[in-house]
């Protein structure tokens, strides 16, 4: 019931209201002790948690940017009377960062007393003469003793009112605050990313058409990117991520992050239309087949492919990789919708029509944000024309975009080309069909052109493979792969694929972690560095030590340039896993596999956390989806029969652990074992692995199974063996590039 002008709440008089929502009523008062106006927030209800709460997180802050509590009566707040207004934007670009620091500083503060806010948006902060004013702290997370403490009332906890409607906060939630699971300091994080988007752009990140579509654009979209400068919109897509591993991880690193940037994107009185563009960015499409035969793919794709790689010369340019570009193949999307998807300002599309030694390839260029064309063209050449057509291409799109386009020297065999065309078009699923018909190709191009370095890269790549999948004994392939990779550098000695494949070696197969290091170091110099790259630093050099930061963050460096590659997700899911995140690991799993519902090594990623989550049962049916796509990968075995073990199925543990035992894997028997407490098999079987030269050994050491083994002499013997018994935790990280 509303209060009328001259009602008595204490000492207080109410002289006229200032607004009204779903949880309380807020009036404009006289104080007459002090002789002062003030704010009073009365409850609708009895005095209740939620106010109890709001009273002691602000009355904890002394803060110039965070309203303050005077007192409290059995059913209101008294709080300064503010003057201002609500945050809203498109503001100024100087305006809205002067506004984001304070902003990030007040939060920090909170952050810094055990409280997170919880519902910061627009509305819950002033704009005053003197600054901004942060209010409303009634669904604040308090921290008692370091231990979180929810509310107990389910409205406050999920947000929404008496009569079950979602509140108007949908739009600023954190994905776990939509999904209704625990938060933390990050999850402001997120929420202050949604604000700031809002404060440069004039819009909500997520929109839709009720708050469930809200909450689930929150949860599984990303926001269209703002025309900003490069360093501000890293911040804003950093605080968005959908992990809250891998956001900034406090309000004060936000803060550091946005003086920093101030430099560099702020002028007085710029506006945000005249803030600098987004840097030059480009993905090139599959091209269409046109051709009769529909055999004729490979080639079609792997122009497209040459004509990638050569726009990564140009300095400047930002190229999404080939896995997520090439992903909307055959798919009737609008090019703003994949532009939007794989945040970039153009895109190439193209087709190609070959009949015998005769070329057609029609290429055109359009701006993302409108679709218009920039620029297109027609070639009808001789098939030795093509890498003359490749050139053109890009110097023409170079031109296009008014960036430089490297000069590049090639003689290269047209033939030898095409079949390394079709070794990279055959790899991709990386099955053992695949990646046999991937050699045969590598192999015939170096038939016919012996001194062709990328053949000799993927060549490499393909053995090693065979090790880190399992296909193949270590002991068999690994020196193919150094050899191969070896070629391919005495050709070229830039060819940094073939320099991570030495990398992998040297740490996954010959324990030497200091050779690792040069070639890793010497792989990440090139500018740009490829996507497998710093995928293969992440999972044979940086996990294998225990470095999970930098490998979560070689894996989001890679995914900038590639964010539909599902092996690179797979990186990032490994990299959660063994930062013992195990919920993350789960739900980053799961929206990976939207990607590829095939790519077995997520399932054994999100099967294995489910597995250390407690979550028996759950586990069991996505391992054994794994095992079902890769029965080779015996490994996966061993955590579903440690499963079915924890889920008080015996019987059927020992059922699949006798698998393992049939195919003499040890590696998957010592994971059985560690799980199980067998003390003895495990020592004797992690003697078998290491006998095996089994190249996941370091990385399979660092899972929590092993954790009450670590201070057996037997455990530390084996770490020396492998050359870890003091590697992971003295020495320095290898710097991001």
């Amino acid at each position: 019931m509303a209060l009328s002008v001259g009602t008595k709440l204490g000492r207080y008089e109410i002289l006229a209201p200032i607004g009204a929502g779903g949880m309380a009523e807020v009036y404009r008062a006289q104080d007459p002790r002090l002789n002062r106006e003030v704010a009073i927030k009365v409850s609708p209800a009895q005095f209740n948690e939620r106010f109890e709460r709001e009273a002691k997180a602000i009355a904890a802050l002394n803060h110039s940017n965070i309203c303050q509590v005077y007192d409290v009566g059995p059913n209101y707040l008294v709080m300064e009377l503010i003057q201002g207004t609500a945050l809203a934007g498109p503001l100024p670009l100087d305006v809205a960062m002067r506004h984001a620091v304070q902003i990030a500083d007040a939060l920090s503060a909170a952050h810094a007393k055990g409280i997170t806010h919880r519902d910061l948006k627009p509305a819950n902060i002033l704009v005053t003469k003197s600054g901004i004013k942060l209010l409303d702290f009634g669904l604040a997370l308090l921290n008692r003793d370091g231990l979180q403490r929810e509310p107990t009332d389910t409205a406050d906890a999920i947000g929404v009112t008496r009569a079950g409607t979602i509140l108007g906060t949908a739009a600023y939630m954190s994905p776990e605050q939509a999904e209704s699971k625990p938060v933390d300091a990050r999850s402001d994080v997120f929420s202050f990313g949604l604000v700031l988007y809002e404060m440069l752009s004039g819009r909500r990140a997520f929109s839709g058409d009720s708050a469930v579509a809200v909450m689930a654009a929150v949860l599984h979209k990303e926001p269209k990117p703002l025309p900003v400068a490069p360093a501000l919109q890293n911040i804003i897509a950093r605080c968005l991520r959908k992990s809250p591993a891998e956001r900034f991880q406090s309000m004060a690193q936000v803060k550091e992050a946005l003086l920093n940037a101030i430099s560099g994107v702020s002028s007085p009185g710029a506006a945000l239309p005249d803030a600098p563009p987004l840097p030059p960015s480009i993905a090139v499409l599959p091209f269409a087949n046109l051709s009769a035969d529909k055999e004729n793919e490979y080639f079609s794709d792997g122009l497209a492919e040459e004509i990638l790689n050569l726009l990564t010369k140009i300095p400047g340019l930002k190229v999404i990789a080939r896995t997520s570009s090439f992903a909307f193949r055959g798919k009737e999307q609008d090019i703003t919708k994949i532009a939007e998807a794989l945040r970039v300002g153009n895109i190439l599309e193209g087709s190609v029509r070959r009949a015998g030694n005769r070329l057609r390839v029609a290429v055109q260029l359009a701006n993302a944000t409108d679709g218009a064309h920039i620029w297109s063209e027609r070639y009808d050449r001789d098939m030795t024309d093509v890498f003359a057509i490749q050139d053109e291409i890009g110097q023409a799109i170079s031109e296009a975009l008014k960036v430089r386009l490297a000069p590049r020297a090639r003689a290269v065999n047209i033939e030898a080309y095409q079949n390394y065309l079709k070794g990279q078009y055959y790899r991709v699923p990386f099955t053992a069909e695949s990646l046999a018909k991937a050699k045969e190709c590598f192999e015939q191009a170096l038939a016919i052109d012996p001194n062709y370095a990328p053949a000799y890269s993927g060549l490499a790549g393909y053995y090693y493979a065979l090790a880190a999948l399992s296909m193949k004994p270590a002991g068999d392939v690994a020196p193919l792969a150094k050899s191969a990779a070896e070629k391919a550098l005495a050709i070229d000695p830039a060819n940094s694929e073939a320099r991570s494949v030495l990398g992998s070696v040297a740490a996954a197969y010959d324990y030497d972690w200091e050779a690792a290091e040069k070639h890793f170091r010497q792989a990440i110099a090139v500018d740009p560095v490829p996507p497998i790259v710093r995928h293969r630093f992440v999972m044979y050099y940086l996990l294998p030590l225990g470095r999970v930061a930098e490998a979560k963050e070689q894996s989001r460096l890679a995914l900038e340039t590639d964010p539909l590659s599902v092996i690179l997700h797979n990186g990032m899911a490994w990299s959660m896993y063994y930062a013992k995140q195990y919920k993350e690991t789960i739900e980053y799993a799961r929206r990976a596999l939207e990607i590829d519902p095939n790519f077995y090594f997520i399932w054994f990623a999100m099967g294995q956390a489910q597995l250390h989550a407690g979550l028996a049962q759950e586990a069991i049916t996505t391992l054994k989806r794994g095992v079902k796509l890769a029965p080779w990968w015996l490994v996966g075995v061993a955590y579903l029969a440690t499963a079915y073990r924890q889920a008080g199925d015996s019987e059927r543990g020992q059922e699949w652990t006798s698998r393992l035992v049939a195919h003499g894997d040890t590696d998957g028997a010592a994971v059985y074992y560690a799980a199980a407490g067998e003390v003895d098999a495990l020592f004797e079987a992690l003697d078998g692995v290491y006998q095996q030269r089994y190249v996941n050994l370091p990385w399979t050491l660092n899972d929590r199974f092993f954790d009450p083994y670590r201070a057996d002499p037997r455990w530390h013997a084996l770490q020396k063996k492998v050359n870890l018994a003091t590697k992971a935790a003295s020495e320095p990280e290898v710097p991001s590039v």
